[in-house]
């Protein structure tokens, strides 16, 4: 029976290359699907036996978190040097597309509501 090892859907491009190299490395026998335009698929890696789907859930467990830890790190590195951050540092980085998009969502919003607000 097939086992369903990793989701791709929003899965980055660099990272099921890594998973490929991966597992090619260690000559896991996996095949993969690919996600649909849709989302209605949400494709990934498939193993066939259960003792390589053992082995490779390892494999995939520990490059997990070394790419967690990875992309953490450079997370980090990037707050420390202010190039990334939240709401305030988009309002001081590009300030008419941050509010643009603030006004969008709230004409959305209001759009939305509007129909149960007129009903009370």
């Amino acid at each position: 029976m097939p086992h369903h090892l990793m989701n791709l859907r929003h899965v980055p491009d660099d990272e099921a290359e890594e998973i490929r190299a991966l597992f090619d490395a260690h000559e896991v026998a996996y095949y993969e699907t690919p996600p649909s335009r849709w989302g209605i698929s949400m494709g990934g890696f498939w193993v066939h036996d259960d003792d390589e789907a053992a082995r490779a859930r390892a494999l995939l467990d520990e490059y997990q978190r070394q790419r967690y830890e990875t992309q953490r790190q450079a997370y980090e590195e990037h707050l420390a040097r202010g190039e990334s951050g939240g709401f305030w540092f988009m309002l001081r980085q590009r300030p008419i597309r941050t509010l643009a998009a603030c006004i969008a969502i709230l004409v959305i919003m209001g759009l939305s509501l509007l129909p149960f607000i007129r009903i009370g």
